[in-house]
C-alpha cells in the first residue's frame, strides 16, 4: 500500500511532464522525419553537379615567387583545361595563378560565375539573376566567410561560385532550406543553426529523458492493475 501514493504521484509528474515536453518531442520527431525523408547527398545538391573527367594535372615550371613569400595554403587544379593553383597568403587573400605563365587569373565577374554555373550544375543555365556577395555579407543559406557570386535558378537553387577560387562553392536547394529550418527547430536555434550544446536544449532533453523514465516505471503498474482486473 504504500507504494501506491508513490505511484500515484509518479503518475501526475509524469501528466505534467508530458505536458511541458510534449512540444518539443513532437517537434524533434516530426523534424527529425523531414530531415531523413531524403538523402543527404540530395539536401546538400550533390546529384546536380556534373560529374567531368579532367585530363591528368600537369605542373609546369611556373613563377610564382610573389606569392610564396607570404604563402599560407596552395591547391592545384585543373579549370578550363589549365593547372590554376589557388592560393591562400597569410592575411587571407586568395587568387589564382595560371601554372604555365605564372599570371594571375582575374577573379570571376558575373558572366563567367554565370558560364560555371552552366557547365557544372544540372539545370545551371535556367537563370533567374546572378548577385555578388561580399565576405561580410553572404546570404544566410550559405553562411561562409567568402566573396561570392549567388546564380539563382529558376527552380529556386541558389549556386554559390567564388569570386576568387572559380569553384562551385555551394548548392542550395529549395529542400536544402527547408532542411536548415527544420534542423534550427531540431536544435532549438534558429538563428545560427549551429550551436548543439545550449541550456535550453539540454533542460528540454533532460526533461524528456526524466519524463519517459517515469512512462517505463508506470509500465509496471498498468501491468499490475491489469492482472488484479483480470483484463
Amino acid at each position: 500500500m504504500a507504494a501506491q501514493p508513490f505511484m500515484q504521484r509518479l503518475a501526475k509528474w509524469h501528466i505534467w511532464l508530458g505536458w511541458l515536453v510534449g512540444v518539443p518531442i513532437a517537434m524533434w520527431t516530426a523534424t527529425g522525419l523531414f530531415m531523413v525523408a531524403k538523402p543527404i547527398e540530395e539536401v546538400r545538391g550533390e546529384h546536380l553537379r556534373i560529374e567531368t573527367e579532367q585530363p591528368p594535372l600537369i605542373l609546369p615550371d611556373s613563377d610564382i615567387a610573389s606569392a610564396e613569400a607570404q604563402l599560407k595554403e596552395m591547391r592545384v587544379t585543373m579549370q578550363d583545361g589549365r593547372a590554376v593553383a589557388t592560393v591562400t597568403t597569410l592575411d587571407g587573400e586568395v587568387r589564382r595563378i595560371d601554372m604555365a605563365s605564372g599570371a594571375a587569373i582575374a577573379p570571376v565577374d558575373a558572366e563567367s560565375a554565370r558560364a560555371i554555373a552552366e557547365e557544372r550544375i544540372v539545370g545551371g543555365g535556367d537563370v533567374r539573376s546572378v548577385t555578388f556577395f561580399a565576405a561580410d555579407e553572404v546570404p544566410f543559406d550559405f553562411r561562409r566567410p567568402l566573396p561570392v557570386w549567388q546564380v539563382a535558378l529558376t527552380d529556386g537553387t541558389h549556386v554559390y561560385v567564388g569570386r576568387d577560387t572559380g569553384e562551385v562553392e555551394a548548392v542550395r536547394t529549395s529542400w536544402w532550406r527547408w532542411f536548415d529550418f527544420m534542423w534550427g527547430l531540431h536544435i532549438m536555434d534558429l538563428s545560427e543553426r549551429e550551436d548543439t550544446s545550449h541550456p535550453i536544449l539540454i533542460l528540454f532533453a533532460a526533461l524528456s529523458l526524466t519524463g519517459a523514465l517515469f512512462g517505463c516505471v508506470l509500465m509496471f503498474r498498468r501491468r499490475k492493475v491489469r492482472s488484479r482486473t483480470g483484463i
